[in-house]
């Protein structure tokens, strides 16, 4: 017998995650279903795009209709959390429940507040010191207790993303200035901090979508990267020199100027937003994957360096490229790896 791919449906195609996912999913044989506003620009074999509004539910479940996963990979403006995220959350797991698929969510480290240990697990105390932590508590205490009522939900909780174009603290921030010379690095550099690179964390959601023998309600961590600020500093320098961007008098360091951010918060709303989260920088923070892998399997990990170095592809730095500095396919291992429909029982 023949079984037909699976089919996932990726909310918020357009967004960073949201196309990683979408790429992934495809390289691993999924049906895609690419949902946005606008087309998603260069969609991969397998996926198609669907536009039905979020708001007409009982249309875009018509569309939707097979579907087995939901990726909520929809993220509300900085500025816009407080009015929005509780409502696309809500949305994003009526569908799935209507769809009677399991709704996976990207999660963050907001929820365990400034208290939070310097390893996080998926029991570790939930203790959000911040308006969107508190958001992201409740939103995962909801899709809990709608577990209880048949939702099958799953948390994938990573640390800052990167990769996949612009919109992280990589290309806002860190590598701002980096055609001069300088990197601007938001917290102390002995302190570490959790980065995902986007493609490896799409994969993850890849390998966990395939499983239906888990919890109604899963919490997961995956562990991506945890440098201190001087070894991601390190690490982003040689990435860009192996794009042949070395400037000419050395690399310069700064600090993002926090007294000003916060004491322009009180007129600029993006930069109180903002100033709400400086503790992530202050505080050393890593995520425990033993969980995520044990259930997953090895989950391949691009190592920094190379991972950094085609972020800064995708953010447009060019120089004179080096014979070795080849561009990743981060999805390769998962082309390489699936199986035909016709080897399906």
């Amino acid at each position: 017998m023949i079984s037909a791919p699976r089919t996932v449906l990726v909310l918020g195609a357009n967004g960073r995650f949201g196309a990683a996912a979408v790429q992934a999913f495809a390289a691993a044989g999924w049906q895609v279903l690419a949902h946005a506003r606008r087309a998603p620009g260069a969609l991969p074999p397998g996926a198609r795009h669907v536009a039905t509004p979020l708001h007409d539910p009982e249309r875009l479940a018509r569309e939707a209709r097979g579907a087995c996963v939901v990726v909520h990979a929809l993220n509300p403006r900085y500025t816009d959390w407080a009015r929005e995220a509780m409502p696309l959350a809500r949305a994003g797991m009526d569908l799935a429940a209507s769809l009677d698929a399991t709704f996976m969510l990207p999660g963050n480290v907001y929820n365990f507040g400034e208290p939070m240990p310097p390893v996080l697990r998926e029991d570790t105390p939930q203790r959000p010191s911040t308006r969107k932590g508190r958001i992201r508590v409740a939103i995962e205490a909801e899709m809990e207790a709608r577990a209880a009522q048949g939702l099958r939900g799953v948390v994938i909780r990573a640390g800052d993303f990167f990769g996949g174009g612009r919109g992280s603290w990589l290309d806002l921030v860190v590598t701002k200035s980096l055609r001069g010379g300088r990197l601007v690095y938001p917290g102390p550099l002995d302190v570490a901090h959790a980065w995902a690179y986007l493609p490896d964390l799409a994969r993850a959601f890849v390998a966990i979508a395939a499983r239906r023998d888990l919890p109604a309600f899963t919490r997961l961590h995956f562990a991506g990267h945890a440098p201190t600020g001087a070894s991601f500093l390190a690490s982003l320098e040689r990435a860009a020199e192996s794009l042949g961007l070395r400037p000419a008098s050395g690399w310069r360091h700064g600090r993002l100027p926090w007294p000003l951010l916060r004491a322009g918060g009180l007129v600029v709303p993006m930069w109180r937003e903002i100033a709400e989260m400086a503790y992530l920088w202050r505080v050393p923070h890593e995520l425990d994957g033993s969980t995520l892998e044990r259930l997953a399997g090895p989950l391949a990990q691009t190592p920094l360096e190379p991972a950094l170095a085609d972020a800064l592809r995708a953010l447009g730095f060019r120089g004179h490229d080096r014979p070795e500095a080849v561009r990743l396919d981060p999805y390769a291992d998962l082309r390489s790896t699936q199986r035909s429909p016709a080897a399906d029982p």
